[in-house]
């Protein structure tokens, strides 16, 4: 596989299916994962998925994308609207980084309507639930082939 997409995700991400499965859904980080690997498996890509509540961890694994990764689809959850250091180690980047959200940040509250992540994003894919990251998937292996 010539391809390495690296799929990051934030802070309370490892509750997924369990807390607000009324906004997040029913599925857990580990059907996220499987859903990510199998559709990078079908476009010839291997992946890098993890996750961490922690901004430095998730600055560092931007880091390492940036010279191990042929794209980035990153889910900051919360950090998406504080973290200028997030912001910073994206815009360090020449890859294809895809901002996924489970939800619409848009529908929501106000403070979440604001993203740090998106002016260093090639796009957003919000509001579809799990299915939003095999919509990533596909547009980070596209992106990461024409890049090439």
């Amino acid at each position: 596989m010539s391809l390495t997409i690296y799929c990051l995700n934030g802070p309370n991400l490892n509750l997924l299916g369990e807390r607000e499965p009324e906004i997040y859904g029913r599925d857990t980080l580990d059907d996220v994962r499987a859903l990510v690997e199998s559709r990078c498996s079908e476009g010839g890509a291997s992946v890098v998925f993890r996750q961490s509540n922690h901004e430095g961890e998730l600055v560092d694994w931007i880091q390492e994308a940036r010279t191990k990764g042929a794209a980035l689809i990153l889910n900051a959850g919360a950090y998406t609207h504080t973290s200028i250091a997030i912001h910073d180690a994206l815009k360090a980047l020449t890859i294809p980084v895809v901002e996924v959200h489970l939800s619409n940040p848009g529908n929501r509250e106000s403070f979440r309507r604001r993203s740090f992540v998106a002016p260093a994003a090639s796009g957003v894919i919000a509001g579809f639930g799990a299915y939003g990251y095999r919509l990533a998937v596909d547009a980070a292996i596209e992106l990461a082939n024409k890049r090439s």
